[in-house]
């Protein structure tokens, strides 16, 4: 796919992969239709069990016709997805070992601090370290961790079916499968955990993060790309049409954002005794060094996104900062709303949480209705520059004040740049510049301590010459 692994392994892996695999979503872009047929085939189930099918268990995908072979040599699909899935070395096997993470001395540790016993027998723990299953066959196993089915969906109503002569991808999800290469159905099903749900174990809140489980930080596109355990060859593309990496991340944003709110707006989940649940809230706003002395300067820097009062805590704006610049560029009828009710909301933090719930309410809407747009737009050559170029320059700029904003610029601008070069729009030695300063960028995010925004301004601000040269 031509991502930048190097870099991006490496950065990941310090932040999120070696720890939580919670953090990863197993994005198989669909499997597809087999000619060949499976030794113990699992019926195919009535239409009315589609929606609450039984989980059969990764075992039930592994036989060696079908997705459990060592080479990558099927003539429709790789069929080593398995293997793929299991790989130790990459960020491709994070879902495999979400489970046995929960086996180690940090996740233990974790556990004892909330006095939640076993963490490899908690609700709190297995909603996402492994496939959340509400009916089991006989070859499903919890400590498989997060299987196909938890991605795909249950597979009693599909499996015979998607493997039989005269298959077709829209009959498959016709019985149930999840259509992973639709944008919204993708997002729908990663921000479960890769961001949060109101279901029982999909909830990562402060008090959770406080005991040592590491921040939820999340990119559709980039994550999806991390886990591809397909070939978008000329099959893939005549079934189910070519990915667009830029529609995903846009579509992901705005998907981010009005899940956010949607849980911000539940009491259950957005007070936690007489505080507001500061998961929702920028982490790096409240976590600076305190200075005493006489002549010190506040730390923080002004944001002119957020309108609220100094010293409160402000929302966290990553995917509002994003998709202000998308919007710009694919839907600038809707910006002058979308920045009115992002202040808005911003400044209705500090009138109380009846008036927040109001207008979190409106901009989730807005939100909503970006994904659907987003979900229809062509986002080409042209449109993907000047959104990157935006990313990257003066008009958004100023609002990098704290880290998570930061980290998701320079994700964007990772991936958005691959997207022109597997589209073949931008040739891959003429990435290369590009991409040595989205590295000096990573570099400026990588340890959360030691972030400054200004350095980081000047990191990002220096690939727009270069992004404005490869247009």
């Amino acid at each position: 796919m031509g991502k930048n692994f190097s870099t991006i392994q490496c950065w990941l892996a310090g932040h999120f992969l070696a720890v939580s695999a919670s953090l990863f979503c197993a994005l198989l872009a669909g499997i597809a239709l087999l000619v060949s047929t499976i030794a113990t085939p699992a019926p195919l189930e009535a239409a009315a069990d589609i929606e609450s099918g039984t989980h059969l268990g990764v075992a039930t995908c592994g036989g060696t016709t079908c997705h459990g072979r060592q080479e990558a040599d099927g003539e429709i699909v790789r069929q080593d997805e398995l293997m793929r899935w299991q790989e130790e070395s990459t960020p491709g096997g994070a879902h495999s070992r979400a489970f046995r993470v929960l086996r180690e001395p940090r996740s233990i540790a974790i556990a004892n601090r909330l006095g939640i016993g076993d963490p490899a027998s908690s609700a709190k723990c297995l909603g996402c370290h492994s496939t959340p299953a509400a009916k089991k066959g006989p070859r499903f196993q919890t400590n498989d961790g997060v299987g196909c089915e938890a991605c795909h969906g249950p597979s009693s109503s599909w499996l015979s079916a998607h493997y039989a002569v005269g298959a077709s991808h829209s009959r498959n999800i016709s019985l149930g499968l999840t259509p992973l290469d639709n944008p919204k159905a993708r997002a729908a099903v990663c921000l479960d955990c890769h961001f949060g749900n109101d279901s029982k174990g999909q909830f990562v809140d402060h008090k959770i993060m406080a005991a040592g489980h590491p921040r939820i930080s999340f990119e559709m596109d980039l994550f999806s790309t991390l886990q591809q355990h397909h070939d978008e060859d000329v099959d893939y593309v005549q079934r189910k049409g070519k990915t667009n990496s830029v529609r995903f991340w846009a579509v992901g944003q705005a998907m981010a954002l009005e899940r956010s709110l949607n849980l911000f707006s539940k009491p259950g989940l957005a007070t936690q005794g007489i505080f507001p649940e500061f998961y929702f809230y920028d982490c790096h706003s409240c976590h600076r060094r305190i200075y005493d002395t006489a002549s010190a300067r506040p730390t923080s820097i002004n944001n002119p996104g957020r309108p609220i009062p100094e010293g409160m805590p402000p929302y966290n704006d990553e995917n509002m900062i994003m998709l202000s610049a998308a919007i710009k560029i694919a839907a600038p009828d809707m910006a002058g709303q979308f920045d009115t009710q992002s202040k808005a909301f911003h400044a209705a933090m500090g009138q109380g949480r009846g008036p927040a719930v109001e207008a979190a309410a409106r901009l989730r809407q807005t939100s909503a209705a970006l994904a659907d747009r987003f979900s229809r737009a062509s986002f080409g050559k042209d449109q993907t520059f000047q959104i990157m170029e935006t990313i990257a320059g003066q008009a958004i700029s100023p609002r990098f004040t704290d880290y998570e904003g930061s980290v998701q610029a320079v994700m964007a601008i990772d991936t958005l740049l691959n997207g022109l070069v597997n589209n073949g729009q931008v040739s891959e030695s003429a990435a290369t510049s590009l991409r040595g300063q989205i590295n000096t960028a990573y570099a400026a995010v990588d340890e959360p301590n030691a972030y400054q925004p200004l350095q980081f301004r000047r990191a990002l601000g220096s690939a727009v010459r270069t992004i404005r040269s490869l247009r």
